[in-house]
Formats: structure tokens, C-alpha cells, sequence
């Protein structure tokens, strides 16, 4: 209002004195966050055991986001997460040092998956080989995990890697056996590998053969620098037009269905289509065809069945 705020009430003071006054005020402010910066990390970041974990709960997803708003304090926030593992027994209880910490002889990577749900993480084959060698992962999960790891690919010097992108390498952790069955694998599944290719098209980036399943049949990964496909559902809900990723096919050796399959005459590209689709499930996707993959089911219970009958 007029009259609040008179001329002759605004001292008479340069340029420079202003700007001199502002710079020493900026300064003194960020010394006073600075402390309180401290103050904050010395109170949240106790001994792992005492107060950690409940704190986490009130601040987890606060400090998910600022590993993207605030570069600055990346290494500090990164200490103060906690995570699920695969050795946590579902408590939200790990830490990168500790997980660091407990690292095998010759392993120099922090692995990690992301589920809908720790639930859900828990349950992918792509943990499969990790848990026959005892190697820990932690089990991310949600949007705010999705949108965090862009931004946390590394700690301590580690890389973070998600299992579920590009083809396993466990470096000094994997056996010399197991990088000659893989070369030997390759070749003598070459024949199965390029019908598979030829029944699924470019429906698939890629098909391969893979010693990370133990059980599973075939499980699906993307391309290393590729999109999350579960973050480019997200994008297009939101209306943005992210282009969708081509998941990547791998097939395990070891389970007696592919290895059937590897017998003369008994491939059909319906069975390329229902391992694709069996991976997709297990990882949470929804199918674009449900229907057709209902009806190669039937069809595949009913020839079982009539084989049976048969014998």
C-alpha cells in the first residue's frame, strides 16, 4: 500500500555495499547449513544396529531424491540408505558399506535387481546362480528405486550393476570351468538359438544362451544401455513417447524343457513364444497378447495329455 514504505526510509547505500552485505550474509548461510548438514548425518547415521533402520522409515524416500537434486552430497546420502538383500531376511537393515564389507575375494561389484516389490525381486531367476555362490544382492523396488540408480552408479570406488541388464559377468567370481561350459554351450545350442530367433522375429532384441538360470527355463534381460522397461511403462503412462526396449531372450541349458527342445523335431515357434512370455510374467510384465498365451498353454497341457493317453 502506499505510504508503507517511504523513499526517505531506504538508506542511501551503493551498489557495491549491497552486494558486499548479500555475499558475506550468502556465505554465513552456507556455513550455518553446513554445520547443520553435520549436526543431521551425525544424528542419522549412528551404529547400523541402533538407530539406522527406523530412521530410514522416515526418511528413505527424501534421500532417494536427493541423490538426484543434491550431486554435491551424493557419497554422504548413499551412506545413509538402506537396503533389502538377499542376506537381510526382507528387513530394510543394509548398507552400501556394509554390503562392501562383506563382499567375496575377487568380487568388486555391488549387484542389485529391481522388482515391483522387494516381494517380487526376491522371486526373479535372474538371483539364481547368485544364490548357488552365496553372492549378495540387493533387492530394489518401485519407481523412486528406478529413478535413483540413474543417478547412483557408483560408491566407494564400486560399481553398482543391475543384474538385469546386458550378459553376466562375475569376473574373478566365476569359475574357469564355467566360462569353458558357456563357449561350449554356445555352439552346440547354436541350432535351437536361431530357430528361436526365427519364431520371435524382432519381437526380441536378441536370443542367447545363458549359465546365470539354474531352474528357470529362460528368464529376459536388456540391453546395457538401454531403458528400464518397467521405467518406460511409467514414462508412458505419464503420456510421454519413450520408445520401448526389445527385452533380450536367455535360455538355460540346464533345464530338461530346453534341452528337449534341443532333440530333432520337437521345436515349434509356439514354444519360442511361450518362454518369452513365461520370462515376461516372471518379471512382472504385462503380456500384449494374454489370450494367445492362454491358448498355447491349453494347447501344450492338452498334447501332454494326449501323449499320456497315448502310452
Amino acid at each position: 500500500h502506499d505510504g508503507l514504505l517511504k523513499e526517505e526510509y531506504i538508506p542511501d547505500v551503493s551498489v557495491e555495499h549491497t552486494a558486499g552485505n548479500l555475499w558475506r550474509e550468502m556465505l554465513r548461510f552456507k556455513a550455518c547449513i553446513s554445520r547443520l548438514d553435520d549436526a543431521f548425518f551425525c544424528l542419522y547415521f549412528p551404529p547400523e544396529q541402533e538407530r539406522g533402520y527406523s530412521r530410514a522409515g522416515w526418511f528413505g524416500n527424501v534421500l532417494k531424491e536427493g541423490l538426484g537434486e543434491d550431486p554435491t552430497n551424493k557419497e554422504r546420502i548413499a551412506k545413509l540408505l538402506r537396503f533389502v538383500s538377499t542376506g537381510s531376511e526382507g528387513k530394510a537393515d543394509v548398507t552400501l558399506e556394509g554390503y562392501i564389507s562383506r563382499m567375496k575375494t575377487g568380487q568388486d561389484t555391488v549387484y542389485y535387481v529391481i522388482g515391483d516389490t522387494p516381494e517380487a525381486a526376491a522371486k526373479s531367476p535372474l538371483l539364481e546362480l547368485f544364490k548357488k555362490k552365496d553372492i549378495e544382492v540387493l533387492l530394489l523396488s518401485g519407481p523412486i528405486d528406478r529413478w535413483m540408480m540413474q543417478f547412483l552408479t557408483e560408491f566407494q570406488g564400486k560399481k553398482l550393476v543391475n543384474i538385469a541388464k546386458g550378459d553376466l559377468d562375475l569376473g574373478d567370481l566365476a569359475d574357469k570351468e564355467e566360462k569353458e561350459e558357456k563357449e561350449k554351450v554356445q555352439a552346440e545350442y547354436k541350432p535351437l538359438v536361431d530357430e528361436f530367433k526365427a519364431a520371435l522375429g524382432d519381437s526380441v532384441e536378441d536370443v542367447r544362451m545363458t549359465l546365470r538360470l539354474t531352474d528357470s527355463p529362460s528368464c529376459i534381460v536388456t540391453d546395457p544401455n538401454g531403458l528400464d522397461p518397467a521405467f518406460v511403462r511409467m514414462m508412458k503412462a505419464a503420456g510421454q513417447d519413450v520408445p520401448e526396449p526389445k527385452p533380450i531372450l536367455e535360455l538355460n541349458p540346464n533345464n530338461p524343457l530346453v534341452s528337449r527342445l534341443k532333440e530333432q523335431g520337437a521345436f515349434s515357434p509356439e514354444w519360442a513364444k511361450l518362454f518369452l512370455e513365461q520370462a515376461q510374467l516372471m518379471e512382472g510384465e504385462q503380456l500384449k497378447d494374454p489370450a494367445g498365451f492362454i491358448n498355447r498353454m491349453n494347447m501344450m497341457l492338452m498334447d501332454t495329455i494326449g501323449k499320456k493317453s497315448v502310452n
